[in-house]
């Protein structure tokens, strides 16, 4: 992997990434509109500085397969600590009586999602999770930063290192991830879980890819054939 071809796959990323944030500053998709559906339902998370729109092409597909898609809108852009998004969520599942739900997240959604899987989900309305380019050991990027919203993925912050450590809800999380991140050098493998690597380089243009797409929705019905 030459130093060329990881820079052409940052500006496609970014490039990606800009569109998608123009995109949905300019939506008028209500977030109602995908709660219709005959299949189990399923809870969006996007990563930081991202709303919920920025996962729209995903949301689509997932509610074209026949589930229910909600979003956590009090997310916002999702500056909160993980511990603080994580309580939103689960506040969300429980007041919309969600069950047998799975969480389709991104990034640092992935992060929130586990800790409510492990620490917020006392009837295990949570079934399981599919997290796309999630950073489950840390970024040894994030030291680098200024903002504290993107220090928290040190890979020697204690959440991250705590979250790291449990490993008993692995088995129900699908991490899917591409060659090249060029957020996350670690890569997204998560020990015991199911660990998918797709052709699509980037941490954000992955979600744009139709073969994301397929393979979330696959996954949500793993026993369906």
């Amino acid at each position: 992997m030459s130093a060329l071809q990881k820079g052409l796959w940052w500006l496609q990323d970014y490039a990606y990434a800009a569109i998608c944030q123009v995109a949905g500053m300019l939506s008028r998709v209500q977030p109602g509109s995908f709660h219709q559906g005959h299949r189990s339902p399923v809870v969006i998370i996007p990563g930081v500085y991202e709303n919920w729109q920025f996962m729209l092409p995903l949301i689509q597909s997932i509610h074209d397969a026949g589930h229910p898609v909600h979003v956590v809108t009090v997310l916002q852009r999702n500056k909160l600590k993980v511990p603080a998004a994580a309580r939103m969520v689960a506040q969300h599942i429980e007041e919309a009586g969600l069950r047998d739900a799975a969480i389709v997240a991104h990034s640092k959604g992935g992060l929130i999602g586990k800790y409510a899987m492990l620490n917020l989900d006392p009837e295990q309305r949570i079934s399981r999770m599919i997290a796309v380019c999630t950073p489950f050991s840390g970024s040894t990027y994030a030291r680098y930063m200024l903002l504290p919203s993107l220090r928290i993925f040190s890979p020697r912050n204690a959440l991250t290192l705590e979250l790291a450590r449990e490993e008993t809800i692995n088995s129900r999380i699908t991490s899917i991830y591409g060659p090249f991140d060029p957020h996350i050098p670690e890569g997204s493998i998560l020990p015991g879980a199911t660990n998918i690597e797709l052709p699509t380089a980037g941490h954000f243009r992955i979600l744009g890819d139709p073969e994301t797409a397929r393979i979330i929705v696959e996954q949500l019905t793993p026993d369906e054939p």
